[in-house]
């Protein structure tokens, strides 16, 4: 979706579970405006963030007119069976996009395309390189040619139905993402206290939620080293976006078991309604 926007919209890590919403990318061009919906990982729940995270992707299903499945070498085709039976029963285009095929020889890509051709026999299954860019332009002229034809939801100016809050709290997760180890992202979550903004400065307080003591001693580290280190290169990302310079004011404040709680979870903007 950054790729096909032009924008950098969605945040992108090696680590699984990386998007955790559901976010709208715009394209517009003379002759067409493409809403991209990037939603979570298909993925089993294990906890109510999961559950919401689930819903996000399942969403996708309803409201799409052309569903964009993307998969990878690694990930086997049946890892996701009950998720690819509803959408072996959409009516509407499916294309499978292997990404990552620079990463695999020619014999493995015939084979993971037969699988795939095998799983979902309505779906175009086309071999795509993110990194390499291979093959980006044809999809987006393929999923042109089956849109169908609507007026524009949005602005022509517009290219994204998240507010400037939301992308700071995921350039900061993605940061924390990029730094820490196990468990530790993965019991995070941003929020953005505060947002004041002048032609030229940003001032932003945010504070970052993790579940017990000991991973907030981890998320500091020692003499607020680790701290320091991942919001200094969350400020550069920050100013790279905005194209402004950032003021961080970061609090890290331990939340038992938010990732269980329908009401903080709606805090963070869980809710898939």
């Amino acid at each position: 979706m950054n790729l096909f926007v032009g924008e950098r919209i969605s945040i992108a890590t090696f680590k699984a579970q990386t998007t955790r919403h559901r976010i709208m990318g715009i394209l517009n061009d003379e002759e067409t405006q493409i809403v991209f919906s990037d939603t979570p990982g298909v993925l089993k729940p294990m906890s109510k963030l999961q559950n919401s995270m689930l819903a996000f992707s399942t969403s996708a299903l309803i409201d799409a007119d052309v569903l964009l499945y993307v998969t990878d070498p690694v990930e086997k085709v049946d890892k996701n069976n009950e998720f690819l039976e509803k959408v072996a029963k959409m009516t509407v285009p499916v294309l499978v996009l292997i990404n990552k095929i620079d990463l695999i020889d020619e014999k493995k890509l015939v084979e993971l395309v037969n699988q795939w051709h095998e799983a979902l026999p309505n779906a175009e299954i086309i071999p795509v390189s993110a990194l390499a860019k291979f093959n980006v332009q044809p999809i987006l002229k393929r999923i042109k040619d089956l849109l169908p034809d609507a007026p524009p939801y949005f602005e022509k100016d517009q290219w994204t139905d998240k507010p400037a809050r939301f992308f700071v709290s995921e350039i900061v997760r993605e940061k924390i993402l990029l730094y820490y180890d196990k468990e530790i992202p993965y019991s995070v979550e941003v929020g953005v206290e505060s947002f004041v903004e002048d032609k030229t400065h940003i001032h932003i307080n945010i504070v970052i939620y993790v579940e017990r003591d000991s991973q907030k001693g981890i998320i500091i580290g020692h003499q607020g080293k680790a701290l320091k280190k991942v919001m200094t290169e969350a400020r550069k990302s920050l100013e790279k976006f905005f194209g402004k310079n950032i003021y961080l004011e970061t609090f890290v404040k331990v939340d038992k078991d938010w990732r269980n709680s329908d009401k903080e979870l709606n805090l963070f903007g869980y809710n898939p309604e």
